[in-house]
């Protein structure tokens, strides 16, 4: 089993990538929602920096996954061409672009706020939006609306996986081992 996609399995890299992402997005996830409920100030700051710098940790490694993917083709999906095979497939498309908005989306809200966006809080990244109230309310509430539907959707994704499994396919042994 080597590092690339193969015919009938993950490779290394695909499944390095799809398990640190898991973890990172299910931190984020998290991590957001803990933010979501706090106000904002000088004690707690250094989360908000946190978040900002894992979103660009995480869009970084669903551009290099998506590249992956055009180098590496992941192999054909088991089982028959079915509504749950097509289902599949757009839960996985809509997850992928939802892990490109959503950093996007934050990103724009806080450049909307005027303050800064720094990566570890180290690097100054440009401001997608002019600063504004309204801007800042639209792109975090995108942002949050956003986030409920990944969350949806991973909760789908999860579930499509652990059925399968219980259903003897192979698909998450797969994702784990590299093979069936």
């Amino acid at each position: 089993m080597g590092l690339k996609n193969g015919p009938e399995e993950f490779g290394l890299v695909t499944r390095l990538l799809h398990w640190t992402m898991m973890l990172l997005i299910l931190g984020q996830l998290a991590l957001g929602l803990r933010l979501a409920n706090l106000e904002p100030g000088l004690a707690n700051l250094w989360l908000y920096g946190l978040h900002k710098t894992l979103g660009f940790l995480a869009l970084a490694l669903i551009l290099l996954r998506i590249a992956w993917h055009i180098a590496s083709p992941p192999p054909l999906p088991l089982g028959p061409r079915n509504a749950l095979f097509w289902t599949a497939r757009a839960v996985h498309r809509a997850i992928y672009l939802l892990l490109v908005a959503l950093p996007l989306t934050g990103w724009a809200g806080s450049s909307a706020t005027g303050i800064d966006v720094m990566i570890a809080d180290r690097w100054i990244v440009p401001p997608l939006v002019e600063a504004s109230e309204q801007a800042e309310t639209f792109w975090f509430g995108l942002h949050d609306i956003l986030t409920k539907l990944l969350m949806a959707l991973i909760a789908v994704h999860i579930l499509g996986a652990l059925k399968r499994q219980a259903e003897g396919d192979g698909t998450l042994t797969r994702m784990l081992k590299g093979r069936v």
